[in-house]
């Protein structure tokens, strides 16, 4: 892992100094909300509907247990005792006092954390895959290229004030977990003919009101070229990227707007010009920052652990969580465990202090002190023994962190909706927690198979709705709260956003339109291994239409 230098330590420290000096003035009247506004925006600040929100960068999702060990003291001491897993790798806590958080920042500066650029018109958390650097199916591992990324772009002068917010994404393997494509830029690292490392580059995805698959703008780039290359499309982003309609702001409308191989131009004339200047990787610093990146001491294991095989014979619900759960390693005798946040009837993301506690002993014990967040709200052990499997399974059943869930249609992402912010227009934790409990039968859930169910509470698609397999989008109808539903979304290599399949549904209606879904997926799938994806690309919209709205309803 990246461990700040002296430079990092000095930055950090001295902007968790201004900042206590710019909330003192707030709080004593010195600065009015609105003067104040931008200040708070790039610590990481928001105001939400009941109080203050604070968003902890966790960048490509990957931390330590004396960090997981500090978001569970915040959460005690200046929380409600827990905190909210997101969508971009991050951890937010929904009811900080403003005075506390100088506090805050600097006991998160204590452990190189911090909430710079999680928040602004700027760049934003870099992600990345959360298998990365454990996965089997990995080129290679994308967080060296997403600390380089993180460096280049912290504070960067030219792009702090931008258009609209800017997201990067990184993965480092065919399959993408990450949700690349819908990034303001996407990078997959590949390697070429000669086996030279390098990268394939998209534009212009995201989601939000006008979802975006990213374009291929660039399909190999020298890895050396990296920052010259984002570099240049930032600045053709920031000289036209519309500035009069905040809708319009992204990179994925100038995209649009413009055509892709105009744009295309452009950056590539930038790009020859700054490419051999100072933003030219030097092969001494990418190794000096790889090797943070460095596998662990891996023992040299047998691939099968008999103990864990007896463990499945003896214990059904332990044999499921294995099956669900655990993804296979690069290292033989290892595998990856995703603890998946998403209890039956609790809200997708949360985890309590001490839920956040036992996470970090985990990590320290089990998965050579590593642990990463899931963009799909779930906090992962990328490097455990088989042989310790059962011990990592009890651990978490006693905390309440045991559902076998993972990938099935309970592991719901969703925002923290009406419920906290003060952009939503409709609730999203309540109709993830009645579905959670509607499809509670981990029997019924496994026969219905991998399902990915995302619910957003306003437009502005922070639960990733319309990528779902299953998306629902809160909208607000005359003071109603009404659920629209799209179908066959798709965040991985193959991006596709789902189609809207008719009217939206009251509140007390959306978990049976689900179920009718559901019903009528399993009663049209050519045999159990067809997945509901699958099955929805096969059948197109119609049948499912006709289950949900009958045809004496249409009449």
């Amino acid at each position: 892992m990246y461990r700040y230098d002296e430079f990092d330590r000095e930055f950090v420290a001295a902007r968790v100094a201004q900042f206590r000096d710019q909330v003192a003035r707030r709080v004593s009247g010195e600065l009015s909300e609105d003067n104040f506004k931008p200040l708070r925006l790039h610590n990481g600040v928001y105001l939400q509907l009941h109080a203050y929100m604070l968003r902890v960068a966790v960048p490509y999702g990957t931390l330590n247990s004396s960090q997981m060990r500090m978001l569970a003291h915040i959460a005690r001491k200046y929380d409600r005792d827990y905190g909210h897993f997101t969508t971009r790798q991050n951890i937010q806590f929904n009811w900080p006092k403003l005075a506390d958080i100088p506090d805050i920042l600097e006991d998160l500066a204590s452990v190189e954390m911090h909430a710079i650029q999680t928040s602004g018109n700027c760049i934003r958390n870099v992600t990345a895959d959360h298998f990365a650097g454990a996965s089997a199916d990995e080129v290679a591992d994308p967080r060296p290229y997403a600390e380089i990324l993180r460096q280049w772009s912290t504070i960067h002068p030219e792009f702090l004030f931008l258009p609209r917010k800017f997201k990067i994404a990184v993965i480092g393997s065919p399959s993408d977990r990450a949700a690349m494509q819908f990034h303001d830029i996407g990078l997959e690292v590949r390697k070429n003919d000669q086996g030279e490392l390098g990268l394939r580059v998209f534009v212009g995805g995201g989601l939000g009101r006008t979802p975006m698959i990213g374009k291929l703008i660039r399909d190999w780039l020298p890895e050396e070229d990296m920052l010259s290359y984002c570099e240049a499309i930032l600045r053709v982003y920031n000289l036209y990227g519309r500035r009069d309609n905040k809708y319009k702001a992204r990179i994925k409308i100038l995209v649009h707007e413009t055509g892709l191989e105009e744009l295309k131009e452009d950056v590539e004339v930038e790009f020859e010009r700054i490419r051999d200047g100072v933003l030219k990787l030097p092969d001494e610093d990418v190794a000096a920052i790889t090797e943070y990146f460095a596998p662990p001491q891996f023992d040299q294991i047998p691939e099968r652990s008999d103990s864990i095989e007896h463990a499945k014979l003896d214990n059904r619900s332990f044999a499921r969580w294995v099956g669900q759960n655990v993804s296979e390693h690069s290292q033989s005798g290892y595998g990856i465990v995703t603890v998946a946040l998403k209890g039956t009837g609790e809200a997708p993301g949360d985890a309590t202090s001490a839920q956040m506690d036992v996470l970090a002993d985990l990590g320290e014990r089990y998965s050579h002190d590593e642990l990463r967040v899931s963009h799909e709200q779930n906090v992962i052990l990328p490097h455990v023994r088989l042989s310790d499997l059962k011990a990592v399974y009890d651990a978490l059943l006693e905390a309440g962190m045991a559902s076998p869930n993972a990938g099935l249609i309970t592991d719901i992402i969703a925002c923290p909706g009406l419920d906290y912010c003060a952009l939503a227009t409709a609730r999203s934790i309540p109709v993830a927690q009645e579905l959670s409990q509607r499809f509670a039968d981990l029997d019924r859930q496994n026969d219905i198979g991998e399902l990915k169910l995302k619910i957003s509470g306003c437009i502005n698609a922070c639960g990733h709705h319309h990528v779902g397999h299953i998306g629902i989008l809160g909208v607000d109808r005359r003071g109603e709260e009404l659920y629209q539903v799209t179908l066959g979304g798709s965040g991985d290599e193959q991006a596709a956003v789902g189609e809207i399949i008719g009217r939206g549904f009251a509140a007390d209606e959306i978990t049976n339109a689900v179920e009718t879904i559901v019903d009528t997926y399993l009663s049209r799938r050519l045999s159990d291994d067809e997945t509901f994806l699958d099955a929805y690309r096969r059948l197109g919209p119609q049948p499912f239409k006709d289950a949900l709205y009958p045809a004496k309803e249409a009449a």
